[in-house]
């Protein structure tokens, strides 16, 4: 057969790499990389793991800071660890190819999946911030909200504690839906004033437990990595949506929604309160069969693959290096990385 020649070498790097860029699966690109070492490297040199990513989820850019040696994810921008410049390209190659496969290709409207505890309730489970979760203000007859204690001092806030449905994910929007009271005189609407937004993750193994609206729980449980701008909020019975300036990458799974002042007091009892009938959550979750791992507290993680085989083996043994390293790439990915093994040690 007759040498056609490597198309790479004739049409040049710049045309080369808008051809490579058409391609919509991170597999493709791994496939590209595994026809020679001339390929490998040239997809390697030029970041086209990260390029395809951020074409994929161009919310992520300009979030994911550094990779560090032990394939962790910083986004909290500590200086990263000293290596030369191609094994660093090595390293961005991986992760970017990873997370273009981990993340959900769709965005969602249901990435909270657990109400945690609020600050206070009036009139608990009836009025427990549970009831958020649901898209209504009522089921069947029985309205459907959370309801604050009153208090005199309209400046007293409130928190809601959510868990997101992955401990990785893109968050976009919050939308909030305050109360109206339909059975009160006059319909009043119990919104805040303002509303912020903090995400992290915990910091202690074990949390206060939510099962009666006595428990308190504290900020200092939780590293809070992002706390977004106050945004104010109208009287209104409907959805309010709040569009945070940047994507934020909300590493642990954790949300804080702050309602910041009272503008309702109650005709019965001349107290003020601040209730709330909805919460959403809007953005990109990992994929089920992604998950992360903390080894700290520093804000940085390791993204692993978990098929189910996996996830039976796991939930049996401690996961150890050896584990994490074999989870850290999709099964397509080991098996062109394998293969690239044969290719000879001037790929890796």
């Amino acid at each position: 057969m007759d040498y056609c020649g490597d198309f790479i070498e004739l049409l040049g790097p710049d045309i080369s790499t808008k051809i490579l860029m058409n391609l919509v699966n991170p597999s493709d690109l791994i496939r590209v990389s595994l026809v020679s070492s001339s390929w490998h490297q040239f997809v390697i040199e030029n970041g086209l793991g990260k390029q395809l990513c951020l074409k994929l989820f161009p919310e992520i850019s300009g979030i994911v800071h550094t990779i560090e040696m032990n394939n962790l994810i910083d986004t909290v921008g500590h200086k990263q660890n000293d290596c030369d410049e191609l094994e660093c390209l090595r390293k961005n190659h991986r992760i970017y190819t990873l997370l273009a496969q981990a993340f959900n290709p769709f965005v969602r409207k249901d990435c909270i999946s657990e109400a945690v505890i609020a600050s206070s309730t009036d009139n608990y489970p009836e009025e427990s911030i549970h009831n958020t979760l649901e898209p209504f203000d009522r089921i069947d007859t029985r309205a459907s909200y959370w309801s604050s204690e009153g208090q005199n001092n309209p400046a007293v806030p409130e928190t809601l504690l959510y868990k997101l449905m992955t401990k990785m994910c893109i968050v976009t929007e919050i939308h909030v839906q305050p109360f109206q009271a339909y059975f009160q005189y006059n319909f009043p609407i119990y919104s805040s004033k303002a509303v912020r937004f903090r995400m992290g993750h915990k910091l202690q193994s074990e949390m206060t437990d939510s099962s009666t609206s006595s428990n308190k729980w504290a900020d200092d449980e939780f590293i809070w990595t992002y706390t977004s701008p106050e945004f104010p909020m109208v009287q209104e019975n409907c959805l309010q949506k709040f569009k945070l300036p940047e994507p934020v990458l909300c590493i642990g799974g954790y949300m804080q929604v702050e309602l910041l002042g009272r503008v309702q007091r109650q005709e019965m009892d001349g107290l003020y309160y601040i209730c709330i009938s909805h919460v959403q959550a809007v953005g990109r979750p990992l994929l089920p069969r992604f998950d992360i791992e903390m080894p700290d507290s520093s804000g940085r993680c390791a993204l692993k693959y978990l098929p189910e085989t996996g996830k039976r083996t796991l939930s049996s043994q401690p996961l150890t290096r050896e584990t994490v390293h074999l989870l850290v790439f999709v099964p397509s990915l080991q098996d062109y990385y394998r293969e690239a093994q044969e290719v000879g040690n001037k790929c890796y």
